[in-house]
């Protein structure tokens, strides 16, 4: 199992120099991952940083800690843009990318006030066709593309990323919807939450590898990445409950600040917080 920290980059935490210090300790005392919120408006007046620009400045700060989105909207990307941003940010970071990936929520404030769809069906359309586009144009082949959302002519994308055959992509889901887990049955993770943003459970994960083990026809590895909070001290957290998680079949467990969490006061806490490192499992 490997520990990652998953950051809201708005309040206090939208200063992508914060962002990239944090990150800078977070790879010294030992994590293995550090991930940042992709959103455009989550209410009015709330500071946010681009997480693309700040996981640019963070690649350069860093030089062995996984990055990326998690998880960006494609729905609301040019599929071309993103494959061009992930593939540049791929060398930066020297093959550290991760894509997370996820119909975007909430749809209200994501989609619906600036003059787009917040209709689940067709933000799920544009997620499917995005990510096939995303990967066809990684290959570097000769690539063309006709969908109902987008359409692109025969034209070779190069560079290719650094990680092949691909940059990892996970997807995002809440269980016990089963659409968003089997469509991330054809990449190469999953993000799964609790509808009603309830922790997820070891039973929970068992049952999402159960169901994600249904509509995999390969051998590839996979990851399970769940997030859990207050894992350094075990404050909140059960004994035996990282490892039985990792039982359950979790890869990767993050933790880190809350919506509520993005104050002066708390960034400093969780600076510290990060300087503790991950918790050991038995």
């Amino acid at each position: 199992m490997r520990f990652a920290l998953n950051v809201p980059n708005f309040g206090a935490l939208a200063d992508p120099n914060t962002l990239m210090a944090l990150a800078a300790d977070a790879e010294r005392s030992g994590w293995d991952g550090f991930f940042l919120w992709d959103h455009i408006l989550l209410w009015d007046r709330n500071p946010m940083a681009d997480p693309w620009i700040a996981l640019a400045a963070i690649a350069v700060a860093t030089e062995r800690i996984r990055i990326g989105p998690m998880v960006t909207p494609v729905a609301r990307r040019r599929p071309w843009k993103v494959a061009r941003e992930t593939t540049s940010l791929d060398h930066l970071s020297g093959g550290r990318l991760t894509l997370g990936a996820g119909l975007g929520n909430p749809a209200d404030t994501e989609f619906e006030a600036f003059g787009e769809s917040p209709d689940a069906r067709v933000r799920a359309a544009k997620l499917d066709e995005g990510l096939d586009v995303i990967a066809g144009m990684w290959s570097g082949e000769l690539y063309e593309y006709e969908g109902e959302h987008n359409r692109i002519e025969p034209f070779s994308f190069l560079p290719c990323p650094v990680q092949q055959p691909r940059i990892p992509v996970w997807i995002a889901g809440k269980w016990p919807n089963r659409a968003p887990f089997r469509r991330a049955a054809r990449w190469d993770g999953a993000f799964p939450m609790r509808v009603g943003d309830e922790q997820m459970t070891p039973g929970d994960v068992r049952e999402v590898v159960s169901y994600l083990s249904r509509y995999r026809d390969c051998d590839m590895p996979f990851d399970v990445s769940i997030f859990l909070e207050g894992m350094v001290d075990r404050s909140g957290v059960e004994p035996g409950l990282i490892e039985a998680f990792a039982r359950a079949g979790v890869t990767w467990l993050h933790d880190g600040p809350g919506f509520d969490d993005a104050t002066d006061t708390a960034v400093k806490a969780f600076r510290q917080h990060i300087r503790k490192g991950p918790p050991s499992i038995s």
